[in-house]
């Protein structure tokens, strides 16, 4: 991403924290000429706000009342963009609708092979799908990787601390059940080519492209 991009994708509630450092992956995967996309867990909707210059039409999806409403204020100059106040597992997603279905700090609150499934039988074939979140440890190789992420953490603290808030504005907090390893291995089975990455941050992204 350029820094030209980067700027445009700054919006003026624009604010840093694990999560939303990671929104680049999730834009450098947006697939040209994108007509429907769809953000699952949209929160506030900074995300929606970020993809909408980017795809023809934009939909946040979240379980809260309170995000969705905030969401909508926060969103009025948008054009492209609408939010709907549903959980992904109770929402009739249409099969094969959205070219971009993301997700980020959502799924570890859901059964992650329910949403995982839903989620991806909604892209139309040669659509993408990524999907970051948080996974637990299970043994030393996973905490030294963790500890490891303590120094990129207070960097990028520190370079964004104007702009730092912890998680979002409002946003629930759940602790992860799965492990990066069941996470891993998990996504692979349910998304045969799909690329896993963990990231210093204590996130991962799972990225996917439907086969045409």
């Amino acid at each position: 991403m350029t820094k030209d991009q980067a700027a445009d994708d700054r919006t003026s509630d624009d604010y840093w924290n694990h999560n939303t450092h990671y929104h680049g992956v999730v834009l450098r995967n947006v697939p040209r000429g994108c007509g429907a996309a769809l953000d699952v867990g949209c929160g506030d909707g900074l995300l929606v706000r970020r993809l909408a210059p980017r795809a023809v039409h934009v939909t946040g999806l979240d379980r809260s009342a309170e995000m969705i409403a905030k969401a909508r204020a926060l969103s009025e100059g948008v054009g492209n963009a609408d939010f709907v106040e549903a959980g992904l597992l109770e929402y009739d997603l249409p099969v094969e609708h959205y070219d971009f279905v993301c997700s980020v700090a959502a799924i570890h609150h859901m059964d992650f092979t329910k949403a995982m499934t839903a989620m991806r039988d909604a892209v139309r074939p040669g659509g993408g799908l990524v999907v970051m979140s948080l996974a637990t440890n299970a043994g030393r190789r996973d905490l030294a990787i963790s500890a490891a992420g303590l120094p990129a953490h207070y960097y990028h603290h520190l370079r964004n601390r104007r702009r730092a808030t912890h998680p979002g504005p409002g946003a629930p907090i759940v602790v992860p059940e799965m492990t990066w390893g069941e996470v891993r291995e998990e996504s692979l089975r349910l998304l045969p080519g799909a690329t896993f990455r963990r990231h210093a941050l204590w996130r991962y992204s799972v990225v996917w492209h439907k086969p045409r």
